[in-house]
């Protein structure tokens, strides 16, 4: 018994470096092709076909929106820059109302605040009925609605890109459920085994749904992030601004009265 055994070990510690050395040489010698993605987006089932068109098209909207709301901020920060600058040189409130109002288009931003503030407080400081603090309230809530209008603009299609970032993934894991119930009911019908090398392709061609999804709703969601922060950031110093211009009408009314 004894001998036995030692002859077994014997043997298979001499297999041993031949059975490594072929494991090495297949696993060198297997030579993979590159992954065509549009070639198993085009094998891909009809469903899965569908899928990734509504996922290109919702990733060409987010990224106009992303490309529209660089461009918005961008100018929103520009305008309260130059505005600011204008505020604060310590030029004549009616004379700088006058040039806001007076250029012929519409102004926004801090610029809005500014306008509907000074035009309510100027109105109601000619009806003559209103006392200091009526005054005062009044411009303050026409301020108060010229802010939130400014900050629903800058909030316009950020919930649509939210939309998109959220449930892109979700249509892909679709597509993907899709493309393998078919693969699965093509095996079943050609009478395959469910082996890998059957599988494999129709697989393959599901899971590309996913990693479409996931291409659509990673910047989606990235810059819903940076812009919420940047429509944050705005609204802030708009806020800051109006109480600021609150203030200093405020003053104005007592020295007038």
């Amino acid at each position: 018994m004894i001998e036995l055994l030692l002859a077994l070990q014997s043997t298979i510690t001499e297999a041993l470096p031949m059975d490594v050395g072929v494991v090495a040489r297949t696993a060198t010698g297997v030579t993979h092709e590159g992954i065509n993605y549009l070639e198993l987006m085009l094998r891909a089932s009809l469903p899965v076909k569908v899928i990734i068109v509504l996922l290109v098209l919702g990733s060409l909207l987010s990224w106009a929106i992303i490309f529209r709301k660089v461009r918005n901020f961008k100018q929103a920060d520009h305008s309260a820059d130059e505005f600011e600058n204008r505020f604060w040189s310590g030029a004549d409130l009616s004379k700088l109302y006058a040039a806001t109002s007076g250029r012929g288009k519409t102004v926004d931003g801090l610029e809005a605040i500014f306008e509907a503030g000074f035009q309510e407080f100027s109105r109601s400081r000619d009806k003559k009925r209103l006392d200091r603090q009526a005054q005062l309230e009044s411009a303050q809530r026409a301020m108060r609605v010229a802010y939130m209008r400014e900050v629903g603009r800058l909030e316009n299609r950020l919930e649509l890109l939210a939309n998109i970032g959220s449930t892109a993934p979700y249509v892909g894991l679709v597509g993907t459920v899709f493309g393998i119930m078919v693969t699965m009911h093509d095996m079943v019908n050609q009478g395959q085994q469910a082996g890998i090398a059957s599988v494999a392709p129709g697989i393959s061609e599901a899971l590309i749904a996913t990693a479409v999804g996931l291409f659509v709703a990673i910047p989606a969601v990235w810059a819903y992030n940076r812009f919420t922060a940047r429509v944050e950031r705005l609204a802030t110093r708009y806020e800051s601004f109006a109480d600021e211009f609150s203030s200093i009408l405020q003053r104005q009314t007592s020295t007038e009265g």
